[in-house]
């Protein structure tokens, strides 16, 4: 070990270091679970090497994290275990449908990798967040190109733009549903189309784990995020449809029937909670400051509201299976 090292060996963690390492290691735990299931079911050779590469990109993380958490005497996270996934179960998810997955965890990191490093200023924790991060960068450039080369990447609209340099000199641009509405502008389309790409894939995440889970309640807590996300759906989608703006939609989000399933109730359930349930908040909060229509912003509030409520009572649900693990926490000192 060299003196840099030695040196920094005496720099405790920060909360903000202990939260990004943990948040990190059971992130790459759930992934872990998946991407072992998938690697045995993806048929697709290119598709099959994307599962391969992050799944030993979650293998890296992990064990980097437990590395960082033994040096500081921290507890290493149970996570997700070999009980939680029956890798021999049959295939269940089209290849395209892989490729997704892969994508939205890829998303997912570049979301809180690169937020995270802000926040942390050690230098093995930062390697660790920054090579996550060029990882994701580089996977995510790579799907780009699978989904383009298979002609099932979701793009953005192409509108016509009125090419003109202007300012808004009246109140009414924020108008939406009080009449005089405008035309929709370039960044609330990008919004609105990429939550909509988003709630697409979420649906079908639900109707399938609805497919599989073994609990009631668990599968009714599904059943309840289906139809909500139908709402994002039909509300965001009347938008586009007024102003005669096409959005694109995959037609291969296949889901096969089988009798086992491969992922426990718990995997499944802190899925729904971090994927569709946190990362869909930080694009709707994009959405809510960029857009100005206060239809939108409307429309996008109340979607922000519901998705609150079932995301609290998914929580709620993990604590009463007794399903949530702790995060570190600072000890408590009585004054």
């Amino acid at each position: 070990m060299n003196t840099e090292k030695n040196n920094e060996s005496f720099v405790g963690l920060t909360s903000a270091e202990v939260s990004s390492v943990w948040a990190g290691y059971m992130k790459g735990s759930f992934e872990q679970r998946f991407f072992e299931y998938f690697l045995l079911t993806t048929e697709d050779g290119e598709i099959k090497k994307i599962v391969e590469r992050m799944l030993n990109q979650s293998r890296i993380n992990i064990e980097v994290a437990e590395t960082i958490f033994t040096n500081e005497n921290i507890a290493i996270p149970l996570g997700f275990t070999d009980e939680d996934v029956r890798v021999e179960a049959l295939k269940m998810f089209s290849d395209t449908f892989i490729l997704f997955f892969c994508n939205d965890i890829i998303l997912l990191s570049l979301s809180t990798f690169s937020s995270a490093i802000s926040d942390c200023t050690r230098k093995d924790v930062r390697k660790y967040l920054l090579t996550s991060l060029e990882f994701a960068l580089n996977m995510q450039n790579d799907i780009n190109d699978l989904m383009l080369s298979k002609g099932v990447y979701l793009k953005p609209p192409q509108i016509a733009i009125d090419n003109v340099v202007d300012f808004v000199n009246e109140q009414k641009y924020l108008i939406g549903f009080l009449g005089g509405l405008r035309p929709i502008n370039v960044a609330e389309i990008t919004n609105l189309s990429r939550i909509i790409h988003r709630a697409q894939f979420s649906k079908m995440i639900f109707v399938a784990l609805g497919k599989i889970v073994k609990s009631e309640e668990v599968g009714q807590h599904f059943s309840k995020g289906r139809d909500e996300i139908q709402k994002v759906l039909d509300s965001l989608q009347e938008i586009l449809e007024k102003e005669n703006i096409p959005i694109s939609a995959s037609s291969d989000y296949e889901i096969f029937d089988i009798d086992v399933s491969p992922f426990s109730d718990r995997l499944m359930l802190f899925f729904v909670n971090l994927c569709l349930g946190i990362f869909c908040f930080n694009m709707i909060s994009q959405a809510l400051t960029s857009s100005f229509r206060s239809d939108i912003v409307s429309k996008v509030t109340k979607i922000m509201n519901d998705m609150k409520q079932f995301y609290g009572e998914g929580l709620k649900l993990t604590i009463q299976e007794g399903w949530l693990e702790r995060p570190p926490q600072s000890i408590y000192r009585k004054i």
